[in-house]
């Protein structure tokens, strides 16, 4: 169902899109992998195409940069322009203070990526879809966009618009033949809260401590079952938890 399909992932040199390059490839995908360590996606490009025998192109993309996304995406060329699947998986959180001592930096950075950058990669590449008449749009959101809590004002914030905008997105494109669906999972062991507290690994360490939290990998798995559901059957959103955690704050730890 997705041989020779092509796949555009954003944020796909670590974690969840990372896994879902090698989760597609597996299916016979095409890839455009995009993300800011180019050095990286060159390692996950080479690795691919000589496991999966798949075409991959691997393009340094930062989403919150506007111009730099309608250049990657225009200058594509004939063989990768036409996507069938984008994967909107690039977002970031900075800190978890209260919202009167946070650091406004980081909040241009979560809403610049996490809202303003999927927004801009979603108009340029839907645009495309527009014209065939199909395509899927698969974005990634986060527990975080259906239950806000203490020291996450903006981070929640960004997570509920990529709610907001899935479910817009998702009216808008029914006369184009165009799925959208939403995958918000609870806590995922990846390098989100090591780049949350600004590098410190030990307190992104002790986010998972006392638990098994979902991996890159269960994600992975779940964002090909959107993808390969029958032509009439869309996965609007599915919340994916580990089975130790129920809400947002409220886990289990031995």
């Amino acid at each position: 169902m997705l041989k020779n399909k092509i796949v555009f992932i954003t944020g796909a040199s670590a974690g969840i899109g990372e896994a879902c390059a090698y989760a597609f490839a597996k299916e016979g995908a095409n890839l455009i992998l995009t993300a800011r360590r180019l050095d990286r996606l060159q390692e996950i490009k080479e690795e691919i195409e000589d496991k999966f025998s798949v075409n991959v192109l691997a393009e340094k993309l930062d989403i919150s940069n506007r111009d730099e996304v309608i250049s990657v995406i225009k200058n594509l060329g004939e063989q990768w322009m036409n996507i069938d699947i984008l994967v909107n998986n690039a977002g970031l959180g900075r800190g978890l203070n209260k919202l009167h001592e946070d650091d406004p930096n980081g909040w241009d950075e979560m809403i610049d990526t996490n809202v303003k950058g999927l927004l801009i990669v979603t108009k340029e590449v839907v645009k495309t879809m527009v014209r065939r008449k199909r395509g899927h749009v698969i974005n990634i959101g986060s527990i975080a966009g259906h239950q806000a809590y203490p020291g996450g004002s903006v981070y929640c914030a960004t997570k509920f618009a990529v709610r907001a905008i899935s479910d817009s997105l998702r009216i808008e494109m029914l006369e184009h033949n165009i799925k959208v669906s939403s995958i918000d999972p609870g806590m995922v062991e990846t390098e989100f809260s090591e780049v949350r507290f600004y590098g410190d690994k030990e307190k992104a360490k002790n986010v998972y401590k006392g638990l098994k939290p979902l991996s890159a990998e269960d994600i992975a798995e779940t964002v090909i079952f959107c993808a390969t559901r029958p032509k009439h059957v869309n996965i609007n959103e599915i919340i994916i938890m580990p089975s130790v955690q129920a809400t947002a704050m409220v886990a289990h730890r031995e």
